[in-house]
């Protein structure tokens, strides 16, 4: 790949100046939902696509969206550190540093909520589950309230272990940068 960037800190405007542009949150999207390099016609296919709801989209869209990769939205993530892209060879991957960037970027689950809106929902009500069965509440005072907060405790991981199968190759990729950075550490 071209040059190597810097690692420096992200400020809040230039993160907002990212998540600014639909194209370049489009781009940290499809990247994070691919392990390793893109070619930058791919990633513009799947964004026209997605903005066209047409598979395969058209010519005309699909060359709109690489253009603007290519001369703005790529040179941008890369000065920033966010993609390392490639310009010769119209190759892109995703840069440690976008994990800034991603803490900004609340998914949606399957819902259509973010998970973090399902897991504060899920906490409140498992809360309220138990104090109605420690109040003694018809129909769920019947029930133990180790029984609900237990119930509460097992949907918190099969939620957890769904949320990393939907984001394994973010969390393979980090599991892998980590590794490969412990080993530099130790030669």
């Amino acid at each position: 790949m071209t040059g190597q960037i810097t690692r420096r800190h992200m400020t809040e405007c230039q993160i907002h100046g990212i998540l600014a542009n639909e194209r370049r949150r489009a781009v940290i999207e499809r990247l994070d939902a691919s392990p390793g390099t893109v070619t930058v016609r791919d990633l513009s296919t799947t964004i026209a696509a997605a903005e066209t709801g047409e598979s395969p989209p058209p010519a005309r869209v699909r060359e709109s969206v690489y253009t603007s990769l290519h001369q703005t939205h790529l040179p941008k993530l890369h000065e920033v550190g966010v993609v390392e892209y490639d310009r010769d060879h119209s190759l892109v991957h995703l840069r440690p540093a976008v994990r800034e960037v991603d803490r900004h970027m609340d998914v949606l689950n399957g819902l259509g909520i973010t998970w973090g809106e399902y897991y504060r929902s899920l906490g409140v009500f498992g809360l309220v589950l138990v104090i109605a069965s420690l109040t003694g509440l018809p129909l769920v005072g019947a029930v133990d309230p180790l029984l609900w907060a237990s119930g509460t405790l097992v949907t918190f991981a099969v939620s957890g272990a769904i949320q990393l199968w939907d984001d394994r190759w973010r969390v393979r990729r980090t599991v892998g940068q980590f590794f490969r950075f412990r080993d530099r550490g130790h030669r």
